[in-house]
């Protein structure tokens, strides 16, 4: 498996933990938070924490998938082989030039005032 492989992986997984911690988040006070009390004066482990925990783990998620992201660019396999570009090649051939154009130019069809085609001959109106 090469280096690449692992980073996406990895890249899909924070990807899926982030999407998950964002939707449990519920900017009214709601989500998980509430379910950890609900407004009684016992609570699991306090709102207070679980929203700052929330808070910090999208924060480190997202920073974790910013950063495997940028990383994966130096894992990505180019080839062993240096490709030139051959816009700045002066050596290379010219495009060929486009054929000739007839010299008389095809007969447009016959338009109304409307601008529709007129698509009967001249002596049928």
């Amino acid at each position: 498996m090469s280096t690449f492989t692992i980073f996406l992986a990895l890249i899909v997984v924070v990807a899926f933990l982030l999407v998950v911690v964002i939707m449990v988040q519920n900017p009214k006070g709601g989500g998980l938070s509430s379910s950890f009390g609900g407004g009684g004066t016992q609570q699991l482990g306090g709102v207070k924490k679980t929203t700052d925990f929330l808070d910090k783990s999208t924060w480190t998620l997202a920073t974790l998938l910013l950063v495997l992201i940028l990383v994966s660019n130096v894992a990505i396999n180019r080839g062993d082989t240096a490709v030139d570009s051959k816009a700045l090649d002066l050596d290379a051939p010219t495009a060929q030039p486009l054929p000739a154009l007839p010299d008389t130019p095809a007969p447009l069809p016959a338009t109304d005032n409307s601008g529709t085609t007129n698509t009967q001959p001249e002596g049928d109106k």
